[in-house]
């Protein structure tokens, strides 16, 4: 009974993992169970957060939409994002951001911060209307305001098994998608009006190469313009995918060549274009693996923190770019953008090359700047960090006290990040 994380790094050997098929079960599961109890979804996070070896949950089973008026959609929390855009787009909605993977389920994508990029926009978390949870012993909760439903949108699983959301959506729309390579001190020098500029901005810079491989989102009432089937196979699988995952086995296997495959990936990089629903849009193919640490600082020390982690990854083997997003700030308590508007830059490193020694580097950079890592990927921070860079830090605190007493949720990886 062991079970192991997309990237393979994260393995637990719990007690029992079990797949309860219905909200009854599921709470009959986590009155009994052995502790600690934890949930995991897609296994899309790199942390430790669903290891345990106690009660391993899979709410698979619990997928469906339950009920969508007026916008608001009352939706089951192992549904994976990919299977609740659809279900949305047949009933004429759309979740207003999604990240760039939607292999996550819904509740571990609302339990870990996770977002996409905006300036405009809040991380998933901040579309939760009310969310049902299910306390340790086994009785359900409707948290639907106040300082509990702030804590309730990103939780960590410190407070319950998530049963189900009720989320705002939008009316389906479509983007216009334009990737285009850029010299990456242009872009830095007018960075903040890009990012106003567009509904979505990103962007993807190599170290070792001075080209960003820019990303804009913008809504349209353009018709789907969409490439051919083998244009899209040639681009997004066998280039984007295949061709990199041999550049990364070529670097993993000659590190001294990485700066040249750098130059050569961000050389080759060319535009493109295509017109499509969001849901199409939003999410790309991710067949190559590796490790990720993704931090959030305030959005003014964006260049200074692009500046730093390129820095620090040139001084390591790190073949894959850093990435650059955007996001509004919102209120939920321990969000990574809690109370500011926010840039998040995140730094992966191919699956089998060593990644501690790149990341504690670029952790300790921007820390200098106010960084808090994203709770779903890498960080070697402890509760005493956490919590001077979280002002409402002792209010989320009292709260998981009220809703788990004993601590049944309390795996070892919460343990640290919590106290």
């Amino acid at each position: 009974m062991e079970w192991v994380n997309w990237s393979g790094s994260q393995r637990a050997t719990p007690q029992q993992i079990a797949a309860p098929r219905s909200r009854h079960e599921l709470a009959q599961l986590i009155a009994t169970a052995p502790g600690p109890i934890r949930v995991a979804g897609a296994g899309h996070s790199f942390s430790a957060g669903a290891v345990t070896e106690g009660t391993l949950l899979r709410l698979d089973a619990l997928d469906r939409v339950l009920d969508a008026e007026d916008g608001l959609v009352r939706v089951e929390a192992g549904i994976r994002l990919k299977a609740l855009s659809r279900e949305l787009y047949a009933r004429g909605l759309a979740m207003p951001n999604l990240g760039d993977i939607d292999a996550q389920s819904l509740a571990g994508a609302l339990a870990t911060g996770t977002h996409g990029t905006g300036t405009k926009l809040p991380n998933l978390s901040g579309q939760v209307v009310s969310v049902e949870l299910i306390g340790a012993d086994g009785r359900e909760h409707t948290v639907d305001g106040g300082d509990e439903l702030r804590a309730a949108r990103v939780s960590l699983g410190a407070l319950g098994v998530i049963a189900a959301v009720t989320l705002r959506c939008v009316p389906a729309f479509r983007l216009r998608h334009t990737d285009k390579p850029e010299p990456l001190e242009a872009v830095l020098d007018e960075l903040q009006e890009r990012a106003d500029a567009h509904d979505h901005f990103e962007f993807w810079t190599f170290p070792h190469a001075g080209v960003a491989l820019t990303r804009t989102l913008d809504r349209t009432e353009d018709p789907p313009n969409r490439p051919g089937k083998t244009s899209a196979y040639v681009s997004d699988v066998v280039m984007d995918n295949h061709a990199f995952r041999a550049l990364n086995e070529i670097a993993k296997r000659f590190p001294g060549t990485i700066p040249r495959l750098n130059r050569f990936a961000s050389a080759v990089a060319s535009q493109r274009e295509r017109v499509d629903w969001s849901y199409a849009i939003f999410a790309s193919e991710r067949l190559v693996r590796f490790e990720e640490m993704e931090y959030g600082v305030p959005r003014e020390h964006a260049v200074a923190a692009v500046r730093a982690a390129r820095a620090a990854l040139e001084r390591h083997a790190v073949s894959f770019p850093i990435e650059l997003r955007f996001t509004a700030a919102d209120d939920a308590l321990l969000s990574p953008a809690h109370g500011r508007d926010s840039a998040f830059v995140a730094m992966h490193v191919f699956q089998g090359m060593e990644y501690e020694p790149a990341f504690r580097e670029v952790e300790a950079a921007l820390s200098e700047l106010g960084g808090r890592p994203h709770w779903g990927k890498r960080s070697f921070l402890d509760h005493t960090a956490f919590a001077a860079r979280y002002p409402r830090w002792e209010d989320f605190q009292r709260i998981r006290a009220d809703f788990d007493p004993e601590g049944r949720f309390a795996n070892a990886w919460l343990r640290d990040v919590l106290g």
